[in-house]
């Protein structure tokens, strides 16, 4: 058998380097997509992903619509209770508001949840603005702990302007609480030191 030319080494050297640059792309765009869906979602409100504002408008619009409150938890072992306060309210939109989530740890053990949202339907996302929230941070709860977690929000008054929202007469707002990733390590680190016993 012939040696392959020094041509169709640098050749197969080339697809090589080039099969692995693909290789490494594919990788790097796995690790990015879930933060590039997050920002398109909060861009666009793609899914019902709602908006975050600094205050409410200035001025009220005249449509009035229903906001209804969902809660659920997502894992088992996370061990909490949650719920809305309330079941819903009417606003007009453009009119802030402040609503309230309950929840308790129902565990034998200090838990870290985080929230997930959205909206429904989902077309209503670009129009549904929260000022503050609970979900825009961790929430941890020791055993027996409960609280009442707040969130500021209204209806951007350009929805009367969306031809395509004109039936929108109703807009759910839905949290799920998930065990945070990296719940035990941050708890072993809050937790204090436990000494050892002198015999």
């Amino acid at each position: 058998m012939s040696r392959p030319s020094a041509t169709a080494d640098r050749a197969n050297r080339r697809v090589a380097l080039a099969m692995a640059g693909v290789v490494v792309g594919m990788a790097g765009l796995a690790f990015a997509s879930v933060p590039l869906y997050r920002l398109f979602c909060q861009v666009t409100g793609y899914g019902g992903t709602t908006q975050r504002a600094a205050a409410a408008p200035s001025e009220v619009g005249t449509r009035t619509v229903t906001v209804r409150f969902n809660a659920s938890v997502a894992s088992h072992d996370l061990g909490w209770d949650f719920q809305p306060v309330q079941n819903e309210l009417r606003t007009l939109v453009g009119e802030e508001h402040l609503a309230f989530y309950r929840v308790r740890n129902d565990g034998r053990v200090p838990t870290i949840g985080v929230a997930a949202f959205n909206v429904t339907p989902h077309k209503a996302g670009p129009y549904f603005q929260k000022i503050a929230c609970f979900c825009f941070n961790e929430q941890e709860l020791k055993p027996g702990e409960s609280m009442d977690m707040p969130v500021s929000f209204f209806v951007d008054p350009a929805i009367e302007k969306d031809p395509n929202l004109r039936d929108v007469t109703t807009i759910t707002l839905s949290y799920t609480f998930f065990r945070a990733k990296d719940e035990k390590a941050r708890l072993s680190q809050s937790m204090p030191p436990v000494s050892a016993g002198v015999n």
